[in-house]
């Protein structure tokens, strides 16, 4: 029986501060990791006129959504996919700009809470980890067969893990003679190489399981698509909020956002600029948001969360 699809959005204060739209005229919004429809139904209830476009590849997420979106009726409207394919699921519906767009990245309490999904190491389950159920590549399937330098490549990159040759050579190792099907079997092989985690340190698991969730679901190359899709499909002075929960991800979206914002890229030195760049984005947030001090002590899985909003300007 699945797991009922409970999730508190972070941030939330945060996110009606940079997400506002006209009262004065129909707007549109587009959730593009909807989840269980939290910030969604904040913002719909502050505009009456608010239209929301919910994607989502978790379809236990969008029954969620579904529920707690339903006070919203027909200006509410759920699709399951990836959120790198926001101008898809767009132009599908005769959105050819909006006012905002939303995304809240990374995995979600609800399947980090429910060990048939594999998401979490702390309780045992199969190695799945797939925010979509559809997809063939499981966690499992990756381990099992993806090449020695490609396990040590994501585990460096991705989860930044101390002895990453190590684990990866165990890995390969290992699954000649017992491959790899539960969270606990991946758990033993990190307390095998990287040892028991000490009390105060960072479980020894953590960062493994990170980052092969993020291998599984390309999580950083869904990023890198949806962004300049997103901005594209910003009218001039919409908005765009994104919420993530590691660095890895948050670098790309500062990094993007400043050369959005760049008006010039030429060579330092140059007397005049010839490079006719213009800015398409107004940077909203100095520096990253975090969440306050009451928010941490309702919600521990808010700390990580890390928000960068922008506003188009042509």
């Amino acid at each position: 029986m699945e797991a009922a699809f409970e999730h508190i959005p972070v941030l939330r204060r945060e996110v009606l501060k940079y997400l506002t739209f006209p009262s004065d005229r129909p707007a549109r919004l587009i959730d593009g990791t909807v989840g269980g429809g939290g910030h969604s139904a904040l913002l719909l209830r502050r505009y009456p006129q608010l239209e929301l476009l919910g994607i989502d590849r978790d379809e236990n997420a969008l029954a969620k959504a579904a529920e707690t979106l339903a006070f919203a009726g027909n200006r509410v409207t759920l699709v399951r996919g990836d959120y790198s394919s926001l101008a898809g699921r767009a132009a599908e519906h005769g959105w050819e700009e909006v006012d905002g767009i939303l995304l809240d990245i990374g995995v979600s309490s609800p399947q980090l809470d429910h060990a048939g999904r594999g998401f979490s190491w702390r309780a045992e389950g199969p190695l799945d980890m797939r925010m979509d159920q559809r997809s063939e590549l499981t966690a499992s399937r990756f381990l099992n067969r993806a090449s020695e330098q490609e396990l040590e490549r994501v585990l460096r990159e991705y989860g930044e893990v101390d002895k990453s040759r190590r684990v990866a050579a165990a890995i390969v190792k290992k699954r000649e003679t017992h491959p790899f099907a539960t969270t606990a079997d991946l758990v033993g092989l990190c307390d095998e190489v990287l040892g028991k985690s000490k009390p105060g340190k960072l479980p020894a698991p953590t960062l493994v399981f990170q980052a092969l969730r993020i291998a599984v679901n390309d999580e950083l190359g869904e990023l890198e698509r949806a962004l300049p899709a997103a901005e594209k499909l910003l009218k001039k002075g919409g908005r765009i909020v994104v919420i993530s929960f590691h660095s890895l991800e948050d670098r790309i979206v500062k990094n993007y956002f400043r050369d959005a914002a760049a008006s010039c890229i030429c060579p330092p030195g140059l007397p005049v600029c010839v490079c006719g760049k213009q800015s398409t984005l107004k940077v909203l947030t100095n520096k990253v948001v975090t969440a306050r001090e009451d928010e941490l002590a309702e919600n521990r899985r808010s700390a990580p969360a890390r928000l960068r909003a922008a506003e188009k300007l042509v």
